[in-house]
């Protein structure tokens, strides 16, 4: 990639959307579900829906990694900043998500806790080094993305010699959570979603290759197309999903092939799997229990495993019943679906994770899509009238 204007041409972006027009079948449609949260806010802040045809349907997907810790763990990681000894290292995203009862880690803060924001484990590392006399705890979350870095946090605090530095591992794997979806009742029951195929995420695939798709694509004959961040990228995956649509395939197809490969990066991949191995279950908002949908530190780390080392207990914890952040991350519903969303939830306001995080769909729909709604609807008016 030379320069990302390249990528957001919108002659280009409406070229290929006439391709897919064109190849659209006006006797049926097309569901597609993008997993990744950075594809929710490139769709709907480039306006791509806007230009795919009414029977080209994308499906927001729970591609976001702090809009999917459910609240039992924001509730334990409150807990523990809340005692005298600890500090506790979190990305900024996290500090505003509610937990239960109207808390959250920024209102913790505000309270007393030793709550610290940072942009990179190593930052966490510093702060342990330059603060031995403090227990330096931090609060790890993200897809398989960020989990090499944590890996290499850990790597260092042990050459380091730092015995005051933890991890709380909230760390989540894509290809559990794309198999949940499938095998859900709402896709094979219940039919509320119907799903033809995906928009691959693209930073994970990165580190984890294509590979770990073609289970999906041929188990339950889905393709799966791997896309990159920018809007021609999404709109050019999504031509190659009505494409194999109409074929009849249900292939693994690399998009994003100037930073994809097949197999991935397998020096990023050895390092996690050195300090970490698979949770048994674990539970996601709006997914419930996904199986072999987390990890956790291998035994000879426990010393560095902060729900280990400080006894953690994950209380059990319920959503605001009024929020319908789990039904927009399993792709049930749509954001403006929910009776709160631009009421009393706002970006200042969020009641649930979807309106916080960069990647929430809420937050996405908030910032752009709800101005093209209403542009919609003018549009709507004026021709009946």
């Amino acid at each position: 990639m030379k320069y990302i204007d390249e990528y957001r041409d919108g002659r280009l972006a409406k070229d290929i959307a006439r391709q897919i027009a064109a190849l659209a079948d006006p006797a049926r449609s097309y569901h597609f579900m993008e997993f990744c949260g950075g594809h929710t806010h490139a769709i709907s802040r480039y306006g791509l829906e806007d230009l795919l045809p009414a029977n080209v349907r994308m499906i927001h997907g729970p591609g976001c990694p702090v809009c999917v810790l459910p609240i039992g763990r924001i509730d334990a990681a409150i807990a523990l900043a809340m005692r005298p000894e600890i500090t506790l290292c979190t990305y900024g995203d996290l500090m505003r998500v509610p937990g239960s009862n109207g808390s959250s880690l920024l209102k913790a803060k505000a309270a007393g806790a030793d709550i610290r924001m940072v942009y990179s484990t190593l930052d966490a590392l510093r702060i342990a080094e330059a603060e031995l006399e403090r227990e330096v705890v931090f609060f790890a979350i993200g897809f398989e993305t960020t989990t090499p870095p944590t890996a290499l946090a850990l790597k260092a605090a042990i050459a380091k010699g730092l015995g005051n530095f933890s991890i709380f591992c909230n760390h989540v794997l894509t290809p559990a959570a794309i198999q949940n979806i499938l095998e859900s009742p709402d896709v094979r029951k219940l039919g509320t979603i119907k799903i033809d195929g995906f928009v691959g995420p693209a930073h994970v695939s990165t580190v984890i290759g294509t590979e770990p798709y073609e289970f999906f694509a041929g188990e339950f004959q889905k393709p799966v197309v791997v896309a990159g961040f920018e809007p021609l990228d999404v709109i050019q995956a999504i031509l190659m999903l009505v494409r194999q649509v109409n074929d009849g395939r249900h292939e693994v197809e690399n998009q994003y092939i100037r930073a994809v490969t097949a197999l991935g990066n397998e020096k990023a991949q050895a390092e996690v799997a050195n300090f970490f191995e698979l949770r048994e279950s674990f539970e996601w908002r709006g997914l419930g229990e996904v199986p072999y949908g987390a990890l956790r530190l291998r035994p000879q780390y426990v010393a560095y495993d902060a729900e280990k080392r400080f006894s953690m207990v994950t209380p059990t914890a319920k959503d605001n019943p009024a929020c319908e952040c789990g039904a927009i991350l399993r792709g049930v519903k749509k954001p403006a679906d929910c009776k709160l969303f631009g009421t009393v939830c706002t970006p200042d306001t969020p009641m649930g994770s979807c309106m916080v995080s960069s990647e929430g769909a809420c937050a996405a729909h908030w910032t752009y899509g709800r101005f093209r709604e209403k542009a919609r609807q003018v549009d709507v008016g004026r021709a009946v009238a």
